[in-house]
């Protein structure tokens, strides 16, 4: 008889006020059409990475260190499959997202050593391929903006009366998103540091020279 009140109760709330079930599905399918796009990105800017590596190779081939970790966190993020089934996986979501951000960094810092190489820094291919990275960690932002909103609407749907009723129903869950308190810094594009650090003026001075 409990059981019974339970269910007329739940029932006469999803037809008081529309089940939500509709509203679900539609969020469901921009979610999944945002993360369509980011894996796109990302997909473009891990093709570009060989090309880049062997540009520098080229010119640098002693910063084994920097090459070598980029060339591992490529590997990384290619052995997570980035199926629509990862966004209701918060564990496999999150997997993925630590190892874009670690390409992210071995990146700015393959982009940072070209600094110390006038031969690459002017060389037409390694600037052709800069630019075409730095277009697409702009597009990578974009969509991961766009993905984050999308998942924020499709949650707040699922915690809100009565939808989450319809949502417990249906054995819908709150997805994972992108972490956003590094998010300016993660979505940075790399760009090449021009700090005091590389700067001949700040090369110490030869033993017995006057002081500035």
């Amino acid at each position: 008889m409990r059981m019974l009140k339970v269910c007329l109760i739940v029932a006469g709330a999803l037809l008081a006020s529309g089940c939500g079930y509709n509203r679900i599905q539609q969020q469901d399918e921009a979610v999944k059409a945002a993360w369509s796009e980011v894996i796109n990105q990302y997909q473009r800017r891990a093709d570009l990475v060989p090309n880049l590596v062997n540009t520098v190779k080229g010119f640098a081939a002693q910063e084994q260190k920097v090459l070598i970790g980029v060339t591992e966190a490529r590997a990384k993020v290619g052995t997570i499959q980035a199926t629509p089934e990862l966004v209701n996986d918060p564990a496999a979501f999150q997997k993925f997202e630590a190892a874009q951000g670690q390409l992210s960094q071995a990146l700015k810092s393959l982009i940072a050593v070209s600094e110390n190489y006038p031969q690459l820094k002017s060389d037409q291919n390694f600037r052709d391929l800069q630019a075409q990275l730095e277009g697409t960690e702009n597009r990578i932002t974009v969509a991961r903006n766009r993905y984050i909103q999308a998942v924020r609407e499709y949650n707040v749907t699922l915690r809100s009366f009565p939808t989450n009723l319809t949502a417990m129903i249906f054995k819908y869950s709150v997805k994972p998103n992108f972490t956003v308190q590094n998010e300016a810094e993660i979505s940075r594009p790399p760009t090449v540091d021009f700090g005091n650090a590389s700067s001949p003026a700040s090369a110490p001075a030869p033993a017995g020279a006057p002081a500035q």
